[in-house]
């Protein structure tokens, strides 16, 4: 009975013949990878039963006949030899079957390393999705209506079915099949799109991690598995800027600081939310806080580490010297349109947490002054801010109550804000003295406007001066330094037209001085005259007749051709 598994199995026969002087009945295999169900395959093989070789045992008999030594050297197409060619030429030519086998893998991870069943079905994986990918693409293209050769845009890519069935895999396989995808060229939207699907089966609680108003804080033993997820899929997010939602990036972010991830893994999560924030919403950035009691009902400091993030984004791309960048036509640059909605957002996260009576001063000025002074062009949003917080901190000095003063620009408010400014007694006297005046101002501007028509120049020449400094207020360094360069080059334009005409008169007037020492007659005069009519440095022509012209003309002209004769020798 036990000759075919001893003539097939090397473990097998060195085990009987260690006891060949007692009658062994019986034979002890510890730690047999899959256990007895997968030992019941090998026993049938031995035996020349048959069963069939699958995607959900092939793992486990490749590592079952490793431990027994179902090698060609005991017997010819051995079970090792077996699976390993089902292995190759069937399930690494189906991207569905290799994630089935890493799936069965999970639980021989050790000896399926060893023999490779682990890394052959990922790097099939990787490839598979790759050339689908290159396929889907090359399907896209088509030819345009001037004949130019484009990709036509779809919804998703047909070559991205895979992201489903990758999310069965454990994570630890789940982050290796994703590196080598990175590794192999794989659309970076389509990674992302792996993730978000990974992400929202793998967290099970994600109805309360992913809901900024919950404040309950889960049992850390019970959320080990969602820590590691999040950790995990955070370090393989791609480093293009719009590969996954922003509202994902958020999601993500709240599931740290609830399960406490590491530092590192937030600090990338606030980066990348950073580099995008001109297209995050109001509740995106309420992020919950989970500390102790006395402490702000919303994480105040991670809003901070963001618009820090953004504005140092922002810095940067300020010093590229780039030409193309700071000759833009348009009036306002990109930037300086995502900092106008930034502080729009700003102003109303400050509305929002200014009732919390936990809430600093020095926090709410922070945030306040994190943005630079030209990202406001209307400070309607921060005055309303600012009164909110005074309404709900009675308690405040005329001193704290200055400080926040200090962050508005009066001259930027609106008729409507003002007239409110000016009749608030939550602020100090002298901010409403400074709005009284500034909407003085405004009246006597309105109301010379509508003077005189002699009158009215001067007070449009005024209001237009005005008006200029505060564009330029309310521009970006960036901008300013656009403009000043078209008006440059705009001048120097001028400046070359205007050498030109004057090389021109130089050499005419050459030219008249020596035809005037030949003939000295009236009319060359005549013909002088004419000719000095049509060169007129603002390109006028003359409008009277060109009849003969007097002795003092005559005198005059003379002296005006000697002058600049004189000038040019």
């Amino acid at each position: 009975m036990k000759f075919p598994l001893v003539s097939r199995s090397g473990r097998i026969r060195r085990l009987v013949a260690e006891h060949r002087d007692s009658d062994i009945s019986r034979v002890e295999l510890l730690n047999l990878p899959g256990g007895a169900e997968c030992f019941e395959l090998a026993a049938k093989f031995c035996y020349g039963i048959n069963f069939e070789i699958t995607s959900t045992n092939v793992a486990q008999l490749c590592c079952v006949s490793e431990y027994l030594e179902m090698t060609e050297d005991f017997s010819k197409d051995n079970l090792g030899s077996r699976a390993e060619e089902y292995l190759d030429s069937i399930v690494c030519k189906n991207l569905e079957m290799c994630v089935e086998v890493l799936k069965q893998c999970e639980s021989l991870l050790s000896l399926a390393d060893e023999l490779k069943v682990v890394s052959r079905c990922i790097d099939a994986i990787a490839s598979k999705t790759c050339a689908e990918q290159i396929a889907s693409s090359f399907s896209r293209l088509e030819y345009s209506s001037s004949g130019r050769l484009h990709m036509s845009k779809q919804a998703k890519c047909d070559g991205d079915w895979w992201i489903e069935d990758l999310s069965i895999i454990r994570i630890d396989m789940y982050q290796r099949v994703i590196t080598a995808m990175k590794c192999r060229g794989v659309r970076p939207e389509s990674i992302g799109a792996s993730l978000v699907s990974y992400a929202e089966k793998e967290l099970t609680k994600k109805s309360t991690l992913w809901n900024p108003s919950s404040q309950t804080k889960v049992d850390s033993n019970s959320t080990s598995h969602e820590k590691l997820v999040v950790e995990t899929i955070v370090s393989l997010l791609p480093i293009e800027k719009h590969a996954v939602p922003l509202n994902f990036l958020f999601g993500l972010l709240r599931s740290a600081v609830m399960l406490d991830c590491t530092i590192a893994s937030r600090l990338d999560l606030e980066r990348r939310i950073g580099s995008q924030l001109d297209v995050a919403t109001l509740d995106d950035i309420l992020i919950p806080s989970f500390k102790h009691a006395g402490d702000t009902l919303f994480d105040v400091d991670a809003v901070h580490r963001i618009l820090v993030n953004f504005c140092q984004q922002e810095d940067s791309e300020d010093d590229l010297d780039d030409a193309s960048v700071f000759e833009s036509g348009s009036p306002h640059s990109p930037s300086q349109t995502a900092l106008v909605k930034v502080a729009r957002l700003v102003d109303n996260y400050l509305a929002e947490i200014a009732p919390d009576a936990n809430l600093k001063l020095s926090k709410f000025l922070i945030i306040a002054e994190t943005l630079p002074t030209h990202a406001r062009t209307i400070h309607d949003g921060l005055y309303r801010a600012i009164d909110i917080y005074l309404k709900a901190h009675t308690g405040l000095s005329d001193l704290e109550k200055k400080k926040l003063s200090k962050l508005i620009d009066f001259q930027k408010l609106s008729q409507e804000a003002g007239a409110h400014a000016a009749q608030n007694e939550r602020l100090p006297l002298q901010s409403i003295v400074q709005v009284l005046y500034f909407e003085q101002l405004r009246l006597r501007n309105t109301l010379s406007s509508s003077y005189g028509e002699d009158d009215h120049k001067p007070t449009m020449h005024q209001s237009w001066r005005i008006s200029s400094g505060a564009l330029s207020a309310a521009m970006s360094p960036r901008d300013n330094y656009a403009s000043l360069r078209r008006e440059n080059r705009e001048l120097k334009l001028e400046l070359a037209r205007l050498r030109m005409r004057l090389n021109d008169l130089e050499r005419d007037h050459v030219c008249m001085k020596r035809d005037i020492a030949k003939s000295g007659s009236r009319k060359f005069m005549s013909s002088f005259s004419k000719r000095i009519s049509k060169l007129s440095l603002f390109g006028h022509s003359s409008s009277r007749g060109s009849s003969s012209p007097s002795k003092n003309s005559q005198r005059t002209d003379s002296k005006v051709i000697d002058r600049t004769c004189a000038s040019t020798e």
